[in-house]
């Protein structure tokens, strides 16, 4: 991975825009310096972004879907055989299936244009204080609970079943330990991405029903009628029948 253990702070990160517009590579490289990132590097095509991604070993990664040489997903594989980066998609497309295909190949988040700098920039650093710079977890005692038949280990952020056992993502624990806190009573979206993103709702309604649907197919034995994790329409989430052991 990118990471330089030496990091400060996160404009400590190196950054790497793919994109073929150059006027588009240009601005989002002044809000990035306007931010303070100082170390962004810009590639126009997979070729560059390949070529950059082994020479400079970039933190952080701002990626198109489409590009001239090739599609960013495809870009997207090719990084992950090699590297965890966090990856962050601009795209113009803003159609679910390549909000899904972007998250479902391992992408932290996705952002469309037009967008305001400032989302940008709040998108942005949440990946990568997410990734470099994790709150320091207190060392208490995580509960341990069924849900139903499955037995859930927030300590080890561990799901076991007849099936076997899984283990949770980092955004899977988040959104999961939020509504056993809140076990029985709804957990609005804003609060459920304030836990998993640090951010609230706006822009994040499709990456949060991405990470739902994932917890849901971990935690229910019928992940498309869900008797546990619930979705109350308007309002957000709840979390029921947890028996705690």
């Amino acid at each position: 991975m990118g990471m330089v253990i030496t990091m400060k702070d996160i404009f400590d990160c190196k950054l790497l825009i793919v994109d073929d517009e150059p006027e588009l590579r240009r601005m989002v490289n002044e809000i990035l310096r306007r931010e303070g990132f100082m170390k962004v590097f810009s590639a126009a095509d997979c070729k560059q972004a390949r070529r950059l991604m082994a020479s400079e070993k970039p933190d952080g990664v701002i990626l198109d879907v489409s590009l001239p040489d090739g599609d960013g997903f495809a870009l997207m594989r090719d990084f992950r055989t090699e590297s965890a980066v966090p990856v962050l998609f601009l795209s113009a497309r803003d159609e679910d299936e390549n909000r899904l295909l972007g998250l479902g190949l391992g992408a932290d988040d996705y952002i469309t244009k037009p967008f305001l700098p400032r989302e940008l920039t709040l998108r942005l650093r949440a990946v990568l204080s997410r990734t470099y710079f994790p709150v320091i977890l207190k060392q208490t005692e995580k509960p341990v609970f069924r849900l139903g038949e499955i037995e859930i280990d927030l300590n080890s952020g561990s799901v076991t079943s007849h099936k076997g056992q899984l283990t949770l993502t980092a955004k899977e624990f988040a959104l999961l330990e939020k509504l056993y806190e809140n076990r029985g009573n709804i957990v609005t979206g804003d609060r459920l991405c304030q836990a998993a993103w640090g951010d609230d709702l706006y822009g994040y309604e499709n990456t949060l029903m991405v990470h739902i649907r994932r917890l849901r197919e971990k935690i229910e034995p019928e992940p498309s009628a869900p008797r546990y994790l619930l979705t109350v329409r308007g309002l957000g989430y709840k979390l029921t029948g947890a028996d705690v052991i």
